[in-house]
């Protein structure tokens, strides 16, 4: 399965969520579908999708929190997924795609390309609902039922190591801070 094809399938839900990617292939592919002011891409921050959306999901808890993650992201940052499952924010969905590898700055490979489980890790930090979801039909299935459980759920999904012909986007890293900032904001008035 391919990364953006992946993101394609769920990319119509992710209109009412907010969305937060790690850097690289993820923010630029998602940006390539069409950009929301609800999407922050994590630019230049490898790791730290998975707290900012912990963090955001934990103090908006009746807005559902997406965040689209790269394995060695998370390897960076293991430690979130313990405490994603001490807090267990009802609100939040995190999508690992794990292609065994470091595509996003030199394609050297990641330690899930020599057996690290992420799914397994997951679990193990006592995250209730885990789910390895390796084709569109089973993501798609996977994603929608994390949207319908109103419980914490980390899905991870083995995709290619291919990853997009240039990874420039048209929005600049304040504009998109200040975007969804304001975003943000707006969802705090209503």
């Amino acid at each position: 399965m391919r990364r953006l094809e992946a993101i394609n399938t769920i990319y119509p839900l992710l209109k009412d969520h907010i969305v937060v990617t790690n850097m690289g292939a993820v923010a630029v592919e998602l940006y390539s579908l069409g950009h929301r002011p609800n999407f922050f891409y994590l630019e230049h921050s490898m790791g730290l999708a998975s707290s900012v959306g912990l963090g955001l999901a934990l103090c908006l808890p009746g807005h559902q929190v997406t965040v689209l993650d790269g394995d060695a992201s998370v390897l960076m940052n293991l430690g979130t997924l313990s405490t994603m499952a001490r807090y267990h924010p009802a609100n939040l969905i995190h999508l690992i795609f794990d292609n065994e590898s470091l595509l996003s700055v030199g394609g050297f490979p990641s330690a899930t390309s020599t057996g690290t489980d992420l799914a397994g890790v997951a679990e193990s930090s006592g995250v209730e609902h885990v789910v390895a979801a390796d084709t569109i039909e089973d993501l798609d299935q996977a994603f929608n039922a994390a949207v319908d459980r109103d419980a914490l759920s980390v899905l991870v999904s083995k995709v290619e190591a291919v990853g997009p012909a240039s990874f420039a986007m048209d929005i600049g890293l304040l504009e998109n801070r200040f975007q969804f900032g304001r975003f943000l904001q707006g969802l705090n008035a209503g």
